[in-house]
């Protein structure tokens, strides 16, 4: 148990559904995020992301269901919401014949911010997002990943307990990606934060929590480790075993329950990636082979999947 565990939900969704005419964008979704928990929120496209979150930050109402933002429900209270949020869509909602600082303290005025609280606010924000050099600037002659730090700025210069980024690092340099991770990650020490993304090396970088949405329903909902274990089993194993390759291969393909071993030769040390057949145990098996043929076993152990590889399992559909 994590000290997030401990923490009640800062979010709060239940039985979540959105039409679009007649199509659901999402169905009965359900999920709470805690306070000060990054979660990463991942689905191919079309699968009711980004209308999770615009329902979320009160920009579109749920068809039926409800979420709540701290206590306070997003349709019912939805001032008390939104004072609570700060939300970073995919194209960034910035005006780009504004310099930054201009921008900044308007965002601030349309937030019900006093002018005393924006010029605090604004030094803070300006810091936390390395903008210090660029403050003057027009926002119209920032790169891409500069323009992202600005609306990552807004979204938090009236101090939301919940951060919500749509896509937050697409498009941008590979240096800017870096740095943005860093600050979102400097940011969820502080706020709530649910992250939307399509990279999911990230997600498992930035993230405590992975909820994975197909087809408008929620398909899993765990950490990235705690995912892997669970869809892996014991269906794929790593094995590294001292004898002649042209020999071992074969044995191993022969073991009832395979069905499939890759093998890898690294300067003499050989390795053998065995797939088995769902809920097969081959670690016995696996054993006794090498033992009856007088080789040696120097290395046995599961190999956990990628977060790519889970993604994959459970959002592709083979055609019937």
């Amino acid at each position: 148990m994590t000290v997030n565990d401990l923490q009640p939900n800062m979010i709060h969704a239940e039985n979540l559904t959105h039409y679009y005419g007649p199509y659901p964008a999402i169905q009965d979704v359900n999920f709470g995020v805690r306070k000060g928990e990054i979660l990463g929120f991942l689905g191919p496209n079309g699968a009711g992301k980004t209308t999770t979150m615009r329902i979320i930050t009160g920009f579109v109402p749920p068809t039926h269901g409800t979420v709540t933002l701290d206590g306070y429900d997003v349709v019912e209270q939805s001032l008390e919401a939104r004072r609570r949020v700060g939300y970073l869509p995919e194209t960034v909602p910035l005006y780009t014949d504004m310099s930054v600082n201009s921008y900044l303290k308007y965002m601030g005025t349309l937030r019900g911010m006093s002018p005393d609280a924006i010029k605090t606010r604004l030094g803070q924000v300006i810091d936390v997002c390395r903008l210090g050099d660029y403050r003057k600037t027009q926002i119209g002659k920032l790169s891409k990943g500069f323009r992202q730090r600005v609306g990552i700025a807004q979204a938090i210069l009236h101090e939301p307990q919940v951060l919500v980024l749509d896509e937050p690092t697409i498009g941008i340099d590979p240096i800017q990606v870096v740095e943005t991770r860093k600050l979102i990650q400097e940011l969820g020490r502080d706020q709530t934060v649910v992250l939307s993304s399509h990279i999911l090396p990230e997600v498992s970088m930035i993230c405590d929590r992975v909820l994975i949405i197909d087809e408008g329903r929620i398909v899993a909902e765990d950490t990235p480790k705690n995912l892997a274990e669970g869809l892996q089993g014991v269906e794929r194993l790593e094995v590294e075993i001292g004898g002649p390759a042209a020999e071992v291969l074969p044995m191993l393909k022969g073991i009832d329950g395979v069905s499939d071993v890759t093998h890898v030769n690294n300067n003499g040390r050989h390795t053998y990636m065995v797939q088995a057949q769902p809920g097969k145990d081959l670690r016995d098996d696996i054993s006794q082979v090498v033992v009856n043929n007088g080789w040696s076993l120097r290395g046995l152990q599961l190999v956990g999947m990628s977060l790519e590889e889970i993604f994959l399992r459970l959002t592709t559909h083979e055609e019937l």
